[in-house]
């Protein structure tokens, strides 16, 4: 189990991670308040609202492990 979707991409079994993209958006509103004269210490603190399950059965068909259907289906994206 790793924390970044990279390391899946990399040959990883599974990651349940942050949406990166998600993250950059959220810092680019972040830079554009403080551009337009917000104060950085008054500036809400923002949590991450969206993860990803990515899985990796290449590795795991390697592993000898079978992943259930149901874990699976809940996947937001299988690697052959």
């Amino acid at each position: 189990m790793y924390p970044y979707r990279e390391y899946v991409d990399a040959g990883g079994l599974m990651s349940y991670a942050p949406n990166n993209v998600e993250l950059f958006r959220g810092t680019a509103t972040y830079v554009d308040k403080i551009l337009r004269g917000a104060r950085p210490g008054e500036l809400p603190l923002q949590q991450p609202t969206k993860f990803e399950l990515v899985i990796n059965l290449k590795t795991a068909r390697t592993l000898g492990l079978t992943i259930p259907p149901s874990v699976l289906g809940r996947a937001d994206q299988v690697i052959e």
